[in-house]
């Protein structure tokens, strides 16, 4: 009986078409140099051999600090995994072209994919503000005319909002994009500006709500970096510490937002913490209500709603194996869970499980509610990202 309930209860037997709400790209070699203006093409960054033997991206005519390694590894065994040493040629085709990422995406079970940048985010703190508007410019244009295009029903790129250079050309670019076809945007998950400021934002949240424009951050990436971080992004350094660390790191984000009412003034915005998990959520929310419960009184941003509402209708996380996250999901006790995270493959990174996505969500899901599969491998991803099904 029990394997009968299993077979009835499976992704195959529900029918559910897996979405990756966590993929990644590796740009091409050339993008820059191919499309900068004339006047910046030598400002322009490419890829160049490092001391170490590898390939890596020279963003300002520097010798790459590390090269490919594990922003890389999807093809690799994980007793080969390395920090960094990667050519160019080594990268699976799949890092930088549309066509063949959808080939690697049917050879993982996966229905459809959005796709966030590698480098691109590095433009948050280029110091020549004019070659990294260039350079924001440039990436947008070629994950949507090239990389999305290969499939838009099955491939939904993140474009870049370039909140570092001003907020009013981050709306220029969400507008420009939203013409060209995008759905989604990366915003900085460590601005220099945080999000709970009281106007300095305003016009982003108000026209991401019109364009429905769902905006996006990973991790603590993009933006000024944090000093005291174990592992800083823009000098090339990793750990496992910083690693494990930044599967906290919407935390902050979430709640400024939250707690400044953003989600009370544009009710159809949605924000996505990714790669992330969410077996931390019930925690967080229940801080969130019991505070919200006894201090509201003395607070200046009155709220229209418990803070829980907003989760899973205005902010979302995705994972990749939280088998904690979707265990809580499985409970029934928190019922805002299986709204707001996506299932992911972090395709091509170091913590991929391409190319076993759907073995891995038909593990994690075994025993969960048939409504609540769907929500957590598909339907979230899709009503979040625009996706058909």
């Amino acid at each position: 009986m029990a394997t009968q309930l299993a077979d009835k209860n499976s992704i195959e037997a529900l029918g559910v078409k897996l979405i990756s709400s966590d993929n990644h790209v590796n740009e091409p070699r050339d993008l820059f140099t191919s499309r900068f203006p004339a006047h910046l093409k030598d400002k322009a960054p490419r890829v160049v051999r490092g001391a170490d033997g590898g390939d890596g991206w020279s963003i300002t005519g520097e010798i790459p600090k590390r090269t490919y390694g594990l922003e890389a590894m999807a093809g690799y065994d994980k007793k080969d995994y390395r920090a960094s040493g990667l050519r160019y040629e080594d990268l699976r085709p799949g890092n930088y072209n549309g066509h063949e990422h959808l080939k690697d995406m049917d050879l993982d079970g996966i229905h459809a994919s959005v796709c966030y940048p590698g480098m691109g985010p590095s433009f948050y703190v280029h110091p020549d503000k004019e070659v990294a508007a260039a350079g924001f410019l440039a990436y947008n244009d070629w994950i949507l005319d090239d990389f999305q295009a290969a499939n838009p029903k099955r491939l939904c790129g993140v474009a870049i909002a370039p909140t570092e250079l001003g907020v009013d050309f981050a709306v220029a670019e969400l507008e420009r994009v939203a013409r060209k076809g995008a759905r989604a945007m990366y915003i900085p998950g460590n601005p220099s500006v945080p999000y709970n400021h009281p106007t300095h934002y305003e016009n982003l949240w108000r026209a991401a709500n019109e364009q429905s424009m769902t905006l996006c951050f990973h991790r603590n990436h993009g933006g000024p970096p944090d000093k005291t971080d174990w592992d800083r992004v823009v000098e090339d350094r990793v750990s496992i510490g910083g690693i494990v660390t930044r599967y906290f790191s919407a935390v902050r984000p979430f709640s400024y937002l939250i707690f400044a009412g953003v989600f009370d003034r544009y009710p159809r915005l949605k924000i996505v913490g990714a790669e992330v998990d969410c077996g931390w959520v019930p925690f967080w929310v229940q801080t969130m209500s019991h505070h919200w419960d006894i201090q509201k009184s003395w607070f200046p941003v009155k709220l229209q709603c418990d803070p829980a509402e907003f989760v899973g209708r205005n902010v979302f996380t995705t994972n990749v194996d939280d088998y904690v996250g979707y265990d809580l999901v499985k409970t029934g006790l928190f019922p805002y869970l299986s709204s707001m995270t996506m299932f992911s493959s972090d395709y091509p990174h170091s913590a991929t499980i391409w190319p076993h996505s759907r073995a891995v969500a038909e593990k994690m899901t075994t025993g969960m509610k048939p409504e609540d599969t769907r929500k957590v491998l598909s339907e979230n991803a899709a009503r979040v990202f625009g996706f058909p099904l």
